[in-house]
């Protein structure tokens, strides 16, 4: 089983200093390595066990020549990934508002390492808070596409 990752956010701001925050550059995440165990943990939780994720010796066969991850599966690391980035404090809540855009322009191979890079492309007041819209792309290790490119909105009340 794959150990939760507790990496404390590399900037914390205030809500104040957030709605200042549009156009910042948040850098980019450590690497996690794309295990088997994850992707086969992915599958019983989501019910898709499509051999190309699961099924390593006849995926060796198969387009990819690997069992690939979920494309939701990488998508889902947004969440530990976003932790990582940044937090902000002063409010009472945080929630995942929703994606604008996102699109899997890349398998991830097992034993892969993807990594986050992310930015605040928009600040907005929102009734008893803000809401940011983040550019978000995960990176594979030594490849020229990414695997992910999404716009996700998140929403901080006071």
């Amino acid at each position: 089983m794959t150990a939760p990752r507790t990496i404390e956010p590399r900037l914390v701001v205030d809500f104040d200093q957030l709605l200042t925050m549009t156009g910042a550059d948040l850098g980019a995440t450590d690497w996690m390595e794309i295990t088997q165990d994850r992707i086969n943990l992915f599958a019983d939780a989501t019910g898709d066990h499509q051999w190309i994720h699961t099924d390593p010796e006849r995926a060796k066969d198969g387009p990819f020549g690997a069992p690939i991850a979920h494309g939701f599966l990488t998508l889902s690391l947004l969440i530990p990934f976003w932790g990582e980035l940044f937090d902000v404090d002063g409010v009472t809540t945080k929630v995942n508002y929703g994606l604008d855009r996102v699109r899997f322009t890349s398998p991830v191979k097992v034993g892969s390492k993807v990594r986050m890079l992310g930015s605040i492309a928009e600040v907005s007041e929102v009734k008893g808070g803000a809401q940011i819209k983040v550019t978000a792309t995960i990176e594979i290790e030594g490849q020229e596409r990414p695997a992910v490119v999404a716009e996700f909105l998140a929403r901080f009340y006071k």
